[in-house]
């Protein structure tokens, strides 16, 4: 992936060539600043990965949603992953390509369906029976017939946190992989659906690549027996997963492999289908590490068991620590070489559970004085809420030595939009 756009030049931290300090200072935090070198870069890195074969990349929408954001990819001549009726709204919105669009997700709706269909999206990636029955049904209705790829479950253990693991036999997720030739044998004989492929998605934040090795091993095998069937497939649909490097590099264990890595992975199924289109979802690898989270500090707390750094942003901002206890690293706007302290970095939401790092050793900062939690890029703003009546912060985008603002910060009377006495 693209080296960190992120670096100190004397003391300050800047992104690209604009400094993180004035950005917060001239528009206040919290606040999202993404790079726009690093959304391309990374984009880029999988383009080159997967150049020598028929590829798309269908950018996981829910990672980050900004129509800035999804114009960039658009631009870079990307697709969508999408999993609601808003995503594929803001998909188009931005420019991008109904055919470069996928429709992943277990609970789609039937009016979600039928926007889908009339836009002419690639494939509907189907992750049940009753979905593929319902997916029949609105086809017919609008007399189009439905492109579909069947989601599968390898059951294969992604080694990533339980909540984003998505592959095992018992997830929500997919059909297995025993029950996916009936659900090919069902649609073959239907009218109004199209097979266009085949889809897997086994979690997300991998950051080896055995678990990628033994999906291949497994798809290679459905391929077969679903070119057994008479079925010619134009895609197959490898889902995204790769994760980032939360930890700044100091542990190598959690370290992700690289793209060229991730794609070679795969080579078996290159060699013996050399005519699939392969499509990949990526989100978090490719927004993840390109977009900080700023905050100020209010406080510095100190008890007789704990100090604490007390922020303004807080888990309504950055739900990733509360919600599955991730680490992100952390650190000054500006950096004086002072000395470190053992702190917990809080906001001020009414919870015990609002925290964006725990028994962290930290340079000690003072009342006003910035901080930079990285790694934010991805399900951050995308995951945001207004929990405590806290208004949702302002997204930057930068460019060079220019940055923009892509959506503005949340006002009192956007808290109460829509409500009535």
């Amino acid at each position: 992936m693209a080296e960190s756009v992120f670096s100190y030049k004397g003391s300050e931290l800047f992104v690209e060539d604009v400094s993180l300090d004035q950005l917060a200072e001239e528009l206040g935090t919290p606040l999202y600043v993404y790079s726009t070198k690093a959304i391309l870069d990374n984009l880029a890195s999988y383009q080159k990965a997967f150049a020598d074969r028929p590829h798309l990349i269908a950018y996981s929408v829910k990672a980050a949603s900004n129509l800035a954001i999804l114009s960039l990819v658009q631009k870079q001549g990307g697709g969508a992953d999408i999993v609601s009726g808003g995503e594929l709204f803001r998909a188009l919105k931005a420019g991008i390509d109904p055919q470069k669009i996928v429709f992943s997700g277990v609970g789609k709706t039937k009016a979600e369906m039928a926007e889908a269909l009339k836009a002419g999206i690639l494939s509907f990636n189907v992750e049940s029976a009753p979905e593929l029955a319902a997916l029949s049904q609105v086809a017919q209705s609008l007399g189009l017939k439905a492109p579909i790829a069947f989601r599968v479950n390898p059951d294969v253990d992604p080694q990533t946190h339980p909540y984003v693991a998505t592959g095992f036999r018992d997830s929500k997720f997919g059909v297995p992989v025993e029950e996916a030739l009936k659900l090919y044998k069902v649609a073959q004989e239907d009218p109004n659906i199209e097979i266009v492929g085949l889809d897997c998605h086994i979690g997300s934040q991998l950051t080896s690549l055995g678990p990628f090795k033994a999906t291949a091993e497994r798809l290679l095998v459905l391929l077969g027996k679903i070119k057994a069937l008479g079925l010619e497939l134009k895609i197959l649909d490898l889902g995204g997963g790769l994760g980032i490097d939360y930890y700044d590099q100091k542990d190598p264990d959690k370290i992700p492999p690289l793209t060229k890595d991730y794609a070679r992975a795969f080579s078996a199924i290159y060699q013996a289908y050399p005519g699939l289109t392969i499509v990949l979802e990526p989100g978090r690898s490719v927004v993840g590490p390109a977009g900080v989270l700023l905050v100020t500090t209010l406080y510095d707390k100190i008890t007789p068991f704990k100090r604490f750094f007390i922020t303004d942003g807080a888990m309504n901002d950055l739900i990733r620590p509360s919600l599955y206890g991730s680490y992100h690293n952390i650190k000054p706007v500006k950096d004086q070489g002072r000395p470190a302290a053992l702190v917990n970095v809080v906001g001020p939401v009414c919870e015990s559970g609002d925290f964006l790092a725990q028994d962290r050793a930290l340079p000690i900062v003072q009342p006003g004085e910035r901080l930079a939690v990285f790694g934010a890029g991805a399900y951050g703003f995308s995951m945001a809420s207004n929990y405590n009546s806290r208004a949702r912060s302002a997204e930057v985008l930068v460019n060079g030595a220019t940055f923009r603002i892509i959506r503005t910060r949340e006002t009192r009377e956007d808290l109460i939009r829509g409500e009535t006495l």
